[in-house]
């Protein structure tokens, strides 16, 4: 019996939620004050979780209570909570050695993995990879490399170092990182001044097209405005570095573009030379029902950003790029402790589970939920829009389906309501709520997903 065998098995014990105490239950509520008195008061918490434990993809509390978990740690757990295959793989690494920086020395499975990577990665050519801990790592990476890239001669020989990203975009938040994204002004209020050079343009967020066009008719006005606006009056194309896009935006609110939007960017940017970095921090390691949200739309890029679901749940990022790009010299870049060695088997663990079942299982499950999905708008009124691929899928609240004006505090509601009912989900952008559970999932799991969902739409509507 295969693991996706097992997992379709129908009233697995222990599958589904059960809560035993109110919420918080009592010791979550001491944990909590604790917290709150020692921790930084910049995290997010949108309920009151407090973790004991964790198997495939059910969460238990330190109070007794089981929850169904939706986020995966914010898209992370791809091999769900506690994967025998995965913890075996991280026990036998930590009896060999935990850590040996490879910027300095070398080993066995870093090659390994960076092998596995580069042969995966929807990128043409031969490729080189760089390994680090984060996501936003990740980012600084692309964008160092890019500038590096042009201002050593290469490319056309000249120096580029300005970058273009997208509205609603996140790319994380170390400088850098934070100069590419385009989320939320919070995220950027009080450290300034950014790296300079970065300049957005709007994503194709085709229910709010912000040209006021309808997807099937539009000319991509969202990527024409990189030659007919910013290229044409404010930003030579011979200064442009790269343009850095997430195939699905993931914090925007799991924005699903269309394939011809990918076609005209890719178009557009072969045509000036400039560099396209898809960042699959969020959207990559099967989560979409492929290993790259990339494929679904025949973009192939200069440089990948992979993290989250790399190593299931273990810090560790990867960016990959052509090897022509990939060019810097020994101490132009480095990590300590990226591609620790400790992360590097839970990642090649993840992978062959990943190519085995769970890129399937993702997009079976996944076809499963948004089709049920899609009735949403026509039985909820305050569902305006849904979206995804795969096991990332969302839904956008409003007031009302015609003006589409954002209902955040309900969105809000149905996230506590969710969370009352035993379902982790986790917000998206300024009104979605984003469903982006571990890869392992059951058939029963995403049936007790929706009819939670379900039920909440309709008690937060009254």
């Amino acid at each position: 019996m295969t693991v996706l065998d097992s997992l379709a098995r129908t009233h697995v014990p222990g599958a589904l939620p059960k809560l035993v105490t109110a919420l918080p239950g009592p010791r979550a509520a001491e944990i909590i004050a604790r917290d709150e008195a020692v921790l930084s008061p910049s995290y997010t918490r949108g309920y009151p979780l407090v973790i004991e434990r964790g198997e495939g993809a059910v969460i238990t509390d330190v109070d007794g209570n089981r929850f169904l978990d939706f986020n995966a740690g914010i898209a992370v757990l791809a091999a769900g909570h506690a994967h025998p295959r995965l913890t075996k793989a991280i026990r036998e690494q930590a009896e060999k050695f935990l850590h040996y920086s490879g910027t300095d020395f070398y080993y066995q499975n870093m090659v390994e993995l960076a092998e596995k990577l580069a042969a995966l990665a929807p990128i043409g050519g031969r490729k080189r990879v760089y390994f680090g801990n984060s996501g936003t790592e990740a980012l600084e990476a692309a964008f160092k490399l890019s500038r590096y890239h042009f201002s050593q001669g290469q490319g056309d020989g000249r120096g580029r170092d300005k970058m273009i990203a997208f509205f609603g975009g996140f790319h994380g938040r170390t400088m850098g990182a934070l100069s590419l994204t385009g989320s939320k002004s919070v995220q950027k209020k009080g450290f300034g001044p950014l790296v300079p050079g970065v300049q957005h343009i709007p994503y194709a967020y085709c229910y709010r097209c912000a040209y006021g066009k309808q997807p099937d008719t539009c000319a991509v006005e969202c990527v024409k405005v990189i030659e007919d606006t910013l290229i044409k009056h404010i930003l030579p194309a011979e200064e442009i570095a790269a343009i850095v896009v997430e195939p699905i935006q993931g914090e925007g609110g799991y924005v699903v573009p269309p394939v011809k939007f990918f076609d005209e960017l890719q178009s557009v940017a072969r045509r000036h030379g400039i560099l396209i970095i898809a960042d699959e921090v969020q959207s990559g390691m099967g989560r979409t029902g492929k290993m790259w949200a990339s494929q679904h739309f025949g973009l192939e890029p200069d440089m990948i950003t992979i993290a989250k679901g790399i190593a299931s749940g273990m810090p560790l990022s990867a960016l990959v790029a052509r090897a022509d790009v990939m060019t810097w010299k020994p101490g132009a870049h480095a990590s300590t402790y990226g591609g620790n060695p400790v992360a590097i088997a839970s990642s090649l663990a993840t992978i062959e589970l990943l190519e085995e079942e769970l890129i399937e299982n993702a997009r079976v499950l996944g076809e499963f939920m948004l089709g049920r999905m899609r009735e949403w708008p026509r039985r909820f009124p305050t569902v305006g829009d849904v979206r995804g691929k795969g096991l990332m899928l969302g839904f956008e609240l409003v007031k009302d389906q015609n003006t589409k004006e954002r209902a955040p505090q309900l969105r809000d509601r149905i996230e506590q309501l969710a969370f009352e009912r035993g379902l982790l989900v986790l917000g998206a952008g300024q009104n979605s709520i984003r469903l982006c559970p571990p890869l392992v999932i059951s058939r029963d799991q995403a049936e007790f997903a929706l009819d939670t969902l379900e039920e909440c739409l309709r008690l937060a509507q009254n």
